[in-house]
């Protein structure tokens, strides 16, 4: 059967048609890529999520036996919505060795490209198999890649490396930083301003809380380590939304705000979440209870997202140095689904096509440059896959 054959900028094209903001379905994406797949005879898995609106898509090429290399990616981006665009960052444009669209840098190229490698793939005699993994929800806290990650035992012999597809410039990336994101909600007592005794203001509470996370992260600030390779070279935290209070005259009874993390390899997560609990339970909840015995304050994770670490001797470093010529690697401050890998015990690094610098942007876009070099990498993989000492 003669299947399907797009090139790889054809590929990019199609996957970028598909509007998958992360608020959105990515089914339709998925559905087109089966079909793809289908045409080739490559046998692939999904893992929906429960509403059965979204889903993750493995797929496998070559011999089903253990030690293959996961090529793996986030299907959904960025919105668009108040973003001063060029053209429709639905429809991949080409211009003066870039192509602009969503999700062209971060990270439907790397996909794309991957996919369009399917039919070489196939044809090539490997040795050990290709699987390329599609998530969902990856911008919105790595939620979704959870389910294939841990489904991955259940449907493929396992695999011994990963290359998560982020933009990198195709340089490699060892380490990353680790995300935790929090969602803390504040009930107090509503009274009259001119009687605050007579309430417990939620606002005043979530300021104290506030005021630990920037002690917190002033703490990471003024410990940094002159030889840290990241950038900013701690652990940095964020309050990214505050929402409290009705008006001017009206003691807060409700306030909420979300706040986050981005935790360096080697830091203590546990320790700062024990902090940030001790001084709710010790000294803001007290407070508001002084006056108002019901008060609560509520913290739930919303995102745990695992730094990436470097590997001693690691597999994945080994071969994408291979692959791509470097002689070092690099580190990046940017979350990616690489630590959910690693921490399940797969050697993991970050490379792919693009710059993280156009993410997210409005006229994001990709050097057709690098395009051809994450085709040329994808080559080297299918050419080193086949040789029978893999």
């Amino acid at each position: 059967m003669t299947g399907k054959v797009f090139s790889p900028l054809e590929m990019i094209e199609r996957l970028v048609s598909f509007d998958t903001t992360s608020a959105k379905s990515n089914l339709e994406l998925i559905a087109f890529v089966e079909d793809y797949l289908d045409s080739h005879g490559i046998r692939h898995h999904r893992f929906a999520n429960s509403e059965g609106n979204k889903s993750n898509l493995l797929c496998s090429v070559g011999p089903d036996v253990k030690g293959g290399i996961v090529l793996s990616g986030h299907s959904d981006v960025v919105p668009v919505t108040d973003q001063a665009w060029d053209s429709d960052p639905f429809t991949a444009v080409a211009k003066d060795g870039l192509l602009y669209g969503r999700g062209t840098a971060d990270m439907k190229s790397f996909l794309a490209i991957a996919l369009a490698m399917v039919p070489t793939f196939k044809e090539s005699k490997l040795t050990k198999p290709i699987h390329i993994a599609l998530s969902y929800d990856e911008e919105v806290g790595c939620l979704g890649v959870g389910s294939m990650i841990e489904g991955l035992k259940d449907v493929i012999p396992t695999p011994s490396i990963v290359l998560v597809g982020e933009p990198t410039s195709m340089q490699v990336v060892n380490a990353h930083k680790g995300v935790f994101g929090f969602h803390t909600t504040i009930d107090g007592q509503a009274a009259h301003s001119s009687l605050p005794h007579l309430g417990a203001s939620a606002n005043l509470a979530a300021g104290r809380l506030v005021n630990l996370i920037a002690d917190l992260a002033e703490e990471k600030r003024q410990s940094a380590s002159a030889d840290c390779p990241f950038e900013p070279p701690y652990t940095t935290f964020n309050v990214g939304q505050i929402n409290g209070g009705t008006a001017l005259n009206i003691v807060p009874r409700h306030c909420e705000f979300v706040w986050e993390f981005r935790l360096l390899p080697g830091d203590d997560a546990q320790a700062i979440i024990a902090r940030y609990e001790a001084a709710v339970a010790e000294e803001v909840l007290p407070y508001l209870r002084a006056t108002f015995p019901a008060a609560q304050i509520t913290t739930r994770s919303i995102c745990t997202v695992p730094p990436l670490e470097p590997e001693e001797n690691g597999a994945a470093e080994a071969l994408a140095c291979h692959l791509t010529g470097a002689n070092a690697t690099n580190v990046v401050a940017y979350g990616t689904e690489g630590g959910m890998f690693q921490a399940a015990g797969l050697s993991t690094v970050v490379c792919g096509p693009g710059s993280i610098e156009q993410a997210h942007k409005p006229n994001e876009f990709i050097a057709l440059s690098q395009v051809e070099a994450c085709e040329t990498f994808m080559r080297k993989l299918a050419a080193w896959l086949s040789h029978p000492s893999t």
